[in-house]
């Protein structure tokens, strides 16, 4: 981390972690299925990634891709993740839910951020689907989250950023506002100058070819949507120091 802002990678394998940290993230969030917005991870992953990297691993906890509306079983499954993170090395948690009406949970998430103690949360993008964020960073705020990650409720940082700088206002201190989603190189800058956020969230990722030889073209391992078998994304040491190197000039 250089002084004055901090870069969070999120990451799904232990390469992506290794790389971040190399790159000069500050921070890690470390999910499963980046393809679906990121799901919790396993706690295998959680314990290798520890081992390897020494900057701060936030873990996701969140049960399944889709929506924020979660049943009581899913809650249940949400307990004993947090409880088995927490027990495994996890430096922080990324977690949130809704109401049908696009409000904050604010029942539940209060329920989980007490068993996250004493490890500090982020809300994550559930905030994206909100249905009003003025409303809604009160909320976080009054239940005490350090954190929000967002694109300002719209495709990407770079369409949200009008919102976003609101959001960096309304905050005045008292919650962080992260913008995450679409970050790159070529637009960092302006979302850092646009916004006043002083943390960021990118993937920070490239394509990487499978070492595999023999390929069966004929199989596909997933649904129709699915990524392809034969080449990975994974976090790049030269992206992530790009966009650490865009944030110390600009910061």
């Amino acid at each position: 981390m250089s002084d004055g802002f901090l870069m969070e990678v999120c990451v799904d394998c232990v390469e992506s972690a290794i790389n971040a940290e190399r790159g000069g993230a500050g921070r890690i969030e470390l999910c499963s299925s980046l393809l679906e917005g990121g799901i919790t991870p396993s706690v295998g992953l959680l314990q290798v990634v520890k081992q390897y990297v020494r900057i701060p691993v936030y873990a996701m906890i969140r049960p399944r891709g889709g929506d924020f509306l979660y049943s009581d079983r899913e809650v249940e499954v949400m307990r004993k993740d947090i409880e088995m993170m927490k027990n495994h090395g996890a430096d922080g948690l990324v977690l949130g839910a809704l109401t049908e009406d696009g409000r904050v949970d604010a029942e539940l998430c209060m329920e989980l951020l007490a068993a996250s103690r004493p490890l500090p949360a982020t809300f994550h993008r559930a905030f994206d689907m909100v249905h009003d964020p003025v409303v809604a960073l009160e909320t976080l705020i009054s239940l005490g989250f350090e954190r929000v990650l967002t694109s300002g409720l719209d495709s990407s940082v770079l369409e949200g950023l009008p919102l976003i700088k609101r959001l960096v206002e309304q905050a005045k201190g008292r919650i962080v506002i992260m913008p995450g989603g679409g970050i790159t190189e070529r637009n960092l800058q302006r979302i850092l100058e646009g916004s006043g956020a002083q943390e960021f969230h990118s993937s920070a990722r490239s394509g990487k070819e499978s070492a595999m030889k023999f390929r069966n073209s004929s199989v596909n391992m997933g649904a129709a949507l699915s990524v392809p078998e034969y080449s990975i994304k994974v976090a790049d040491v030269t992206k992530v120091r790009t966009l650490n190197a865009i944030a110390k000039n600009t910061l």
